[in-house]
């Protein structure tokens, strides 16, 4: 995978800069990879809601972990984790954005490098599971308002209410190792413009001699 001084993603937080080169030639290998972990992230999300879906009664609870971790089987129409119930069509035009955007930029601008594409992969794939499901497309449909809901089943009871799924992970995950991404950038580029600035006053110094 290319790796190019032109691209930086995205705002720095000490200097406005936002440094893009769209339509970068990539390689038919690249292309494979980046499909395979969308792929691969929303076969993993697809089918453990199916096992939930297949196995379980709605809102059965099964302990792994006793009064820490559970499977609990429960739907959302809302956000990630069950946040904002009921704003089903806000989500999916949020989501579509969103997958749209860093799509573009994962297939057709210059990701920097593997730890780009990886993150980038997962928000993708976490964000077409959970629409699959808002979108009707899933396993469970609402029998009173006829609407796609999101499965859930992720349960850390003992610490968290939230009960969430494997897509919610994937785009948490991937906005962490994102992030991550960004913070590497932002300090190897530092260092590399301090030792720009020490050899040139070193230059400095030595034809003032």
């Amino acid at each position: 995978m290319g790796i190019g001084n032109g691209c930086r993603f995205p705002f720095y937080f000490f200097k406005l800069e936002f440094k893009m080169v769209w339509f970068k030639k990539k390689t038919p290998l690249e292309y494979i990879i980046y499909s395979a972990i969308i792929l691969g992230g929303i076969l993993i999300d697809q089918l453990s809601k199916f096992l939930v879906f297949k196995f379980m009664h709605l809102y059965e609870s099964i302990p792994l972990i006793k009064g820490f971790l559970h499977i609990t089987y429960t739907t959302n129409d809302g956000a990630a984790f069950g946040m904002m119930d009921g704003a089903r069509w806000v989500f999916i035009v949020v989501s579509l954005i969103a997958i749209l955007v860093f799509g573009a930029y994962l297939y057709l601008g210059h990701a920097d490098n593997w730890l780009y594409a990886v993150a980038l992969g997962m928000v993708i794939s976490g964000g077409i599971g959970n629409m699959i499901d808002r979108l009707g497309l899933g396993f469970y449909v609402n029998p009173v308002t006829g609407n796609g809901e999101v499965i859930d089943f992720i349960d850390f009871c003992g610490i968290w209410n939230a009960i969430f799924n494997g897509a919610d992970s994937f785009v948490c995950v991937g906005a962490g190792l994102l992030i991550l991404a960004l913070v590497i950038d932002i300090v190897k580029e530092s260092k590399e413009e301090k030792a720009k600035k020490a050899a040139l006053g070193k230059e400095n110094d030595s034809d003032g001699k």
